[in-house]
């Protein structure tokens, strides 16, 4: 059996909770997310028999993470947007096989604090800088 890396969360809740998704998420250690708009299709015997109202319009919130951090993104989405909450989310992983284009979060964190520095620098207009045709 293939030793997976990366495990793909989803998570689908009532249309407005995506960003509590995320929140859940990153307070454990995921990054970032894809969101979908999409549309349940749960019938009104399934409604009586959970005794829940089952809002159609939903979002689908996709989170690559580490295998290691798997179960425990999937209990904060369990606590945060659960069934028991407005959100009335579900939540699943599966292994992924294969990816390309993921960051590690250290790679990340050193993007993010050199975009901040690179602001904090004087920005020079580009009447002020030297043209290549100058003698510098």
């Amino acid at each position: 059996m293939k030793n997976f890396e990366h495990e793909l969360v989803m998570c689908i809740v009532n249309e407005g909770f995506s960003e509590a998704v995320m929140d859940a998420a990153r307070a454990v250690g995921a990054t970032g997310g894809t969101v979908i708009s999409a549309h349940g299709t749960a019938n009104k015997a399934a409604e009586k028999f959970f005794s829940i109202n089952i809002q159609p319009e939903k979002e689908i919130v996709m989170i690559i993470v580490p295998k290691n951090l798997r179960d425990d993104v999937m209990h904060a989405l369990y606590k945060s947007v659960g069934l028991s909450t407005a959100g009335h989310g579900i939540a699943f992983s599966v292994p992924i096989d294969n990816a390309v284009g993921l960051t590690d979060k250290k790679i990340d964190d050193k993007i993010c604090a050199d975009k901040i520095n690179s602001e904090d620098d004087e920005i020079v207009p580009n009447s002020e800088q030297p043209s290549k045709t100058d003698n510098v």
